[in-house]
């Protein structure tokens, strides 16, 4: 099964900031949807955030508007989230999702291992 791998989770303070990256291999990067999940501590699997195959399309959960920014990089076959203004309730672990195509509103079809993103004074 074709996973994404994702880095750049840590410990980091509320009100700062932090990027991931998920790399992608094993499928057409560039031909899929591609977008962001968490899952807090005792809490179920949250959608954060998509962008369509060109970038020119994004979607993102009213909890992080104007805080996350989801962006790719086709030529390295990459996704990325750039975190800022983190608050505690950020704290999760993030997976980075796969879509099974360019179509905007379908599921998406598999995730990666995770990152831990701990948000802590």
């Amino acid at each position: 099964q074709v996973r994404p791998v994702e880095s750049g989770g840590r410990v980091v303070q509320p009100g700062g900031s932090l990027r991931l990256s998920c790399g992608a291999s094993g499928f057409t990067f560039s031909g899929s949807v591609m977008g962001w999940l968490r899952q807090a501590p005792g809490k179920g699997l949250e959608w954060i955030s998509k962008i369509s195959c060109t970038g020119g399309n994004t979607a993102y959960v009213d909890s992080v508007k104007g805080r996350f920014t989801i962006s790719r990089d086709n030529a390295k076959n990459t996704l990325y989230l750039q975190m800022d203004s983190l608050k505690d309730e950020d704290t999760a672990v993030y997976y980075c999702a796969k879509y099974p195509s360019c179509k905007w509103s379908v599921r998406h079809d598999s995730w990666g291992q995770g990152t831990q993103v701990t948000v802590s004074p």
